[in-house]
């Protein structure tokens, strides 16, 4: 038997935002503290993750904050001509303040203002106190992925983020894309996207609480891009439709042919740092299937 409708709508449910909001305000005038070490190089901040892609659900708890250098960028030009190349090479000069300072110094700055600040793999951890949620800090530089360079048109490049792991291999992501291509989707989906997201992630935990699936499994990120990849058409109407028509699309599409949300990376490949394992997402889809089927 399916899941009700009345269910699904209420898995659909946005998660409380103000702890969120107040955790990332708190948390963003420290980094962007004239005092701080780096004060006077040029970086950005913004939101990723779910509470910034307003797929957040009750069950989530941490805030997802990315600092970006810009003084300093990283170039990927494996698309350019040979004469591009060079002349990209012929204009680029050298940085005097790399990404491992930046991270070395915003390290340093978060835990003069908060006890318990761990640098993990990919992020540093803030552990919440009272009202102050979980956050993590992403540590990054701007990265441009070219794909033209020409004195006469300019260069012409995705822009994104790479940073860094624990055992220092660099890792390039578009978050604002990501974002971006999302939103745009839900608006043209007359909003039945995210709120159709945050039924799959309710669905995902509670497939955890009951056996049916792993935990880390299925990460937000992915259920985001996945469902970024079904026809415009398949939502709407009520919620049990569009959950239907997504399960459906996802047991009967090719896995090779779906994109991340930011249209820049494939959402299912081996050994890709920014992907979806190939033993992960069939582990997902098989096990969504015998939740829905056994509910």
């Amino acid at each position: 038997m399916p899941i009700s409708d009345e269910q699904l709508q209420t898995w659909s449910h946005h998660g409380s935002v103000t702890q969120s909001k107040a955790t990332h305000e708190a948390i963003r005038a420290v980094l962007n503290s004239p005092e701080s070490p780096y004060y006077l190089k040029s970086f950005d901040d913004f939101l990723q993750g779910s509470y910034a892609n307003d797929t957040n659900i009750y069950a989530d708890s941490d805030v997802d904050i990315v600092i970006r250098l810009t003084s300093t960028f990283y170039p990927n030009t494996d698309d350019l001509q040979p004469g591009e190349r060079a002349a990209y090479q012929r204009g680029s000069v050298p940085a005097d303040y790399e990404l491992s300072d930046f991270k070395r110094d915003v390290a340093a700055w978060l835990r003069r203002h908060y006890p318990g600040v761990t640098v993990g793999n990919r992020a540093i951890f803030i552990p919440g106190s009272g009202n102050r949620r979980d956050a993590d800090v992403v540590v990054s530089a701007e990265h441009r992925h070219y794909t033209s360079y020409s004195d006469l048109m300019g260069p012409q490049y995705n822009e994104g983020i790479v940073f860094e792991t624990a055992d220092g291999r660099r890792i390039v992501n578009y978050p604002r894309q990501h974002r971006e291509n999302l939103s745009n989707k839900n608006q043209a989906t007359g909003l039945w996207v995210k709120r159709t997201v945050r039924v799959f992630k309710n669905m995902r935990n509670r497939m955890i609480e009951e056996g049916y699936l792993d935990a880390g499994i299925a990460p937000s990120y992915f259920i985001e891009g996945l469902l970024y990849n079904v026809p415009n058409n398949q939502y709407g109407y009520s919620h049990l439709m569009s959950v239907t028509n997504c399960l459906n699309f996802i047991q009967n599409s090719n896995r090779d042919d779906l994109t991340c949300a930011n249209e820049l990376h494939w959402l299912v490949r081996d050994y890709q740092d920014v992907c979806w394992s190939t033993a992960n997402y069939e582990s997902f889809r098989t096990s969504l299937r015998l939740f829905w089927n056994n509910y």
